[in-house]
């Protein structure tokens, strides 16, 4: 079997664009991966584009062999951009490669430690602005079935934050909280933009709330500013999401800076990759919630190699979305009690429709997070995703 070409697709889906890449074969074994790079989709494309050469000819079952080549070749070994085309040109050879054997993807990467997985929401909260609207929409998610809700509470916070900002915070989890119950765990993704103390201070203020994590608390340059915060908070503190390199990882752990890993299996170089981090991090023990807030064969990539860890704690996904992501794809995911069912079908369980994405086609969008707008910019009315 050889590769005989390639193919970039980009869809619209009002926050950002998925982009998702498919290699062809001269058996007709089709194989599909996602590169969604947030806010960054003309730049992944043409790392994606710069990849077909090398790839054609090639045998797709050489998964190891090819991922090993275009890191070494690319001489720009890092970075978001090259390693998020390299983890969805991965993710569609283990594609190619489950559906040639019959088995799932998960089998290639030695087998799964469960039949589910638990899972939290994120995207609940989308068109929410007081906390009134922020209770309303949590309880519409638990009664989706889910047990776990993760948002960004933080405004249009700079790293520091002033006192109307911080009650602004705090009324809105006190709200969400009072709106949920003691029962159902509570995230926050501060998504990198707070300063040391300003981080702290909020860790300590939001800790009656119970908080299961404070995600990002700190911009992902300094791994020791997020090991002082972490040392101070009296609430677990997550990260990950925003690091590429293997020793990036192995610091945060060995600084003892996170108690939530949160590689991103795309982002980080692929599912192997990936499963390689989650193994640093259980000779650590600490746990991997990976970074999952894209698309359909994302979440697909990202479930696989969940399954496949020992160390796996809770699943991101994205509870509503827009109405046409479901266009996009064919899927045969199962969500029950807050739970996704491990996918048994060949390969990674997941068929893009290729003419859909051209009905959705580009646009632009810029980063929400310093405009206020993180929380209001999305699909008010959007469909659940599964």
């Amino acid at each position: 079997m050889k590769i005989v070409a390639q193919k970039v697709f980009v869809a619209n889906v009002s926050r950002t664009n998925f982009v998702f890449v498919k290699l062809y074969t001269d058996e007709g074994i089709e194989g599909i991966g996602e590169a969604t790079l947030e806010w960054k989709t003309k730049t992944v494309v043409a790392a994606l584009e710069e990849l077909e050469r090398v790839l054609v000819g090639r045998d797709p079952f050489a998964v190891d062999a090819i991922v090993e080549q275009l890191h070494r070749d690319s001489y720009w070994r890092t970075g978001a951009v090259f390693r998020t085309a390299l983890g969805a040109i991965e993710a569609a050879l283990l594609d190619i490669k489950g559906k040639a054997l019959g088995v799932p993807v998960f089998e290639l990467l030695g087998g799964k430690f469960r039949d589910r997985v638990a899972c939290y929401a994120n995207h609940w909260f989308f068109g929410s602005e007081t906390p009134e609207q922020y209770a309303a929409n949590a309880r519409k998610a638990v009664a989706m079935g889910y047990r776990a809700l993760k948002w960004d509470p933080f405004g249009a916070a700079d790293l520091e934050m002033d006192r109307q900002q911080r009650r602004t915070t705090i009324e809105i989890v006190e709200a969400v909280r009072d709106a949920v119950g003691p029962d159902v765990n509570l995230m926050l993704d501060v998504h990198g933009r707070l300063n040391v103390p300003t981080a702290i201070a909020m860790c300590k203020a939001l800790e009656r709330y119970d908080l299961t994590w404070i995600e990002e608390p700190t911009p992902p340059e300094s791994i020791d500013a997020l090991a002082e915060v972490r040392a101070s908070s009296p609430v677990p503190i997550a990260a990950g999401e925003r690091w590429f390199e293997p020793s990036r990882f192995i610091e945060a752990l060995n600084k003892k800076a996170v108690d939530i890993l949160q590689p991103d299996v795309s982002h980080a170089g692929g599912l192997g990759e990936t499963k390689r981090l989650a193994h640093l991090a259980h000779s650590h023990l600490i746990p991997v919630a990976p970074h999952n807030p894209v698309g359909p064969v994302m979440n697909a990539m990202t479930l696989h190699m969940s399954v496949a860890i020992p160390n796996f704690s809770v699943f991101e996904t994205v509870s509503v979305d827009v109405p046409w992501r479901k266009e996009l794809v064919r899927e045969t995911l199962r969500f029950e009690s807050g739970h996704i069912l491990v996918p048994t079908t060949p390969g990674l369980g997941v068929e893009l429709i290729e003419e859909a994405c051209a009905r959705f086609p580009y646009e632009d969008h810029d980063v929400p997070l310093f405009d206020g707008t993180i929380n209001t910019r999305g699909i008010a009315t959007g469909e659940k995703t599964f």
